[in-house]
């Protein structure tokens, strides 16, 4: 089972944008040295909590920082951009790191209507719902597949990172995104992180994947929340802040991720426990290393998953890297040359 990493750039209260990127940054370099698979960043709009708003320009900066580990978005919300823009972007990431760049693609907008109405270019009417023919462009410019009376087929000739390009994903969370993954035959990202009733769909998307590539294998993957601490209790205590900043959510409240001191006594308020359970209708791994690497395996046997994608979101900065590390060793990965494991991470540059 292969081990990767989605990091939402998180800000914790009281600090701001530059100080979770930074502990993006350290965290990449830190996963890498650990030995997970790949690094994915995620794209959300016009929020407080999430400092994520451009993985493409990200992801340069994270694979400059790093040696080994692939890095990608986790993912690129298709719906708000041009395709070829999007081709150029990771043509571009590809010439500069090749065979070490992800393009993982979503539908959702990653934000609210009126965030994603600002986003749009021409403001005369509501984007079209295209995503079909926007990801079929893309792919026509990255594999140089459009057809020859295509308008811009001369174009996929010129993105600049060639011979290299991305691997291209499909992100997905319904019924749909699993179709199009498998017809496509593109390699698919659940996130059960969002629907943790998903199992059912992945086996959909293996099963248009069969049908229309025959001989080829397919490749899944499944994104699940997870907290690791060094027991039970310290993992649940953590997971507090995350809770209440989905309970907030919930009720139209954007928040930075409160300490959990803070989210404990919110939770005890309204009749919530530390420890009685994960946010209604979501999955959470939390607690020891023993718990989580339990939970792991079974979520990625229950999705039929040869990777699983780890989120965590935690006040404290250092309590996220010692959850990765805790993983990490749990799972048994083999480190990557070059990093001293025992550096603490400053969140600098």
């Amino acid at each position: 089972m292969r081990v990767s990493v989605l990091d939402q750039s998180p800000i914790p209260e009281g600090l701001g944008g530059p100080d979770a990127l930074r502990n993006t940054v350290d965290l990449a370099r830190l996963a890498d040295r650990l030995g997970y698979h790949r690094y994915w960043v995620a794209e959300h709009h016009g929020g407080p909590m999430l400092a994520g708003p451009a993985p493409e320009v990200l992801i340069g900066v994270l694979a400059s920082a790093t040696a080994g580990i692939r890095v990608g978005s986790g993912g690129v919300m298709l719906p708000h951009y041009s395709p070829l823009k999007v081709a150029e972007s990771f043509s571009l990431l590809s010439g500069l790191f090749p065979e070490r760049i992800d393009l993982a693609l979503g539908r959702a907008p990653g934000t609210d209507p009126l965030t994603t109405y600002a986003l749009q270019r021409d403001r005369r009417q509501a984007s079209p719902d295209d995503f079909p023919q926007q990801l079929a462009e893309l792919l026509g410019y990255l594999d140089d597949s459009l057809p020859a009376e295509h308008p811009f087929a001369r174009l996929a000739t010129t993105l600049p990172g060639r011979p290299y390009v991305p691997d291209v994903w499909l992100l997905g969370s319904s019924a749909q995104s699993a179709i199009w993954a498998g017809q496509l035959g593109l390699p698919y990202a659940f996130a059960d992180f969002i629907n943790p009733e998903g199992a059912a769909l992945a086996d959909s998307y293996r099963e248009h994947f069969a049908a229309d590539h025959e001989g080829i294998p397919s490749t899944t993957a499944v994104g699940v929340w997870a907290i690791c601490a060094d027991t039970d209790e310290q993992a649940q205590y953590l997971a507090a802040s995350s809770r209440m900043s989905m309970r907030m959510l919930r009720q139209g409240q954007l928040i930075q991720v409160p300490p959990p001191d803070k989210a404990v006594r919110y939770l005890e308020s309204i009749g919530q426990s530390v420890d009685s359970g994960w946010t209604p209708g979501r999955r959470g791994i939390i607690g020891s290393p023993e718990r989580v690497r339990a939970g792991l395996e079974a979520v990625a046997d229950e999705y039929g998953a040869e990777e699983v994608i780890v989120v965590t979101i935690t006040y404290d900065h250092e309590a996220r890297r010692h959850s990765y590390e805790l993983i990490a060793e749990a799972i048994g990965l083999e480190p990557r040359p070059g990093g001293d494991l025992t550096t603490a991470g400053s969140g600098a540059l």
